[in-house]
């Protein structure tokens, strides 16, 4: 496996990959890697000849006062874990090989980006956009994994392919969930031992809204109404939204038909944590 940080080196590589005729599967991660991302690297693993893992916390995606700075941050363990699971490159950029100097040029979205996370974090989806079409052009995979739990963003990102006509096949992977039914994040090595459990509600919620679905429940008033209930019965959980829209546009839904998306995100403590379910009705 190697590792390099620098945009020339990763496209020779890549380049000579090509070359060969073999195809190229693409994980991009902030890095502090668990199960979740190792799920990523396994199907692209199966999917594909070849595996890059980017790890980089990109500045853009972080509003003022949110956690830049203190994002949890593991190198070393993030290199055995991606050895163990046989990737064969990770781009590890600094900002300034990102981000040169006088860098203006940035990529946006209209419509997806405006319910949900696009609410309360208005310049996150600009980041997204603008980095990952970068590490797209980069690193030219054929194929790019990402993750259910950031489902918004999974859509975001599809949208993004299709409109701007890149040849690149994004896949949507499952969520990975601890055994208590926690989705895994960094950001949960943010809880103490009392958050931890209250942030379970989480969980019990999407899990209480995906079987009310399953049921035939088609009102999304009805629904949203018995998770928010669900929420405010743990004292330590903020709600920032429980909504349920379109998974093809993003727009809140009356009526749970098509591919629908419930999405809820959920301050405990001072840790913003998101869940979800996707259905198909």
């Amino acid at each position: 496996m190697k590792v390099t940080g620098k945009i020339h080196e990763i496209r020779e590589e890549i380049k000579g990959w090509k070359k060969a005729g073999l195809t190229v599967g693409f994980v991009p991660t902030m890095g502090y890697l668990h199960e979740g991302h190792t799920s990523l690297m396994k199907e692209a693993k199966k999917q594909c000849d070849k595996v890059v893992v980017s790890i980089f916390v990109n500045p853009m995606q972080f509003g003022v006062n949110e956690d830049l700075d203190s994002y949890p941050r593991d190198l070393e363990a993030d290199k055995v874990l991606c050895e163990q699971v046989g990737v064969d490159l990770i781009f590890h950029p600094q900002v300034e090989e990102m981000y040169a100097e006088g860098f203006c040029s940035f990529v946006d979205m209209d419509g997806l980006t405006k319910e949900l996370c696009g609410k309360s974090r208005p310049i996150h989806f600009r980041g997204v956009c603008t980095v990952v079409n970068k590490l797209f052009n980069i690193v030219q995979p054929h194929k790019a994994f990402f993750g259910q739990k950031d489902a918004q963003q999974l859509a975001v990102i599809c949208r993004m392919v299709k409109d701007l006509n890149m040849d690149i096949e994004v896949i949507g992977c499952p969520i990975i969930r601890e055994e208590d039914g926690l989705a895994k994040s960094s950001r949960n090595t943010y809880l103490n031992e009392e958050e931890r459990k209250a942030a379970l509600i989480l969980s019990k919620t999407i899990f209480m809204g995906e079987e009310l679905v399953r049921k035939g429940e088609k009102s999304s008033i009805k629904l949203l109404s018995l998770m928010r209930e669900m929420l405010a019965s743990e004292p330590m959980a903020e709600i920032d939204y429980v909504e349920a829209v379109s998974m093809d546009t993003i727009e809140k839904i009356q009526i749970l038909e098509g591919n629908v998306l419930v999405a809820i995100a959920v301050k405990i403590g001072r840790t913003r944590l998101i869940d979800n379910f996707i259905a198909t009705i």
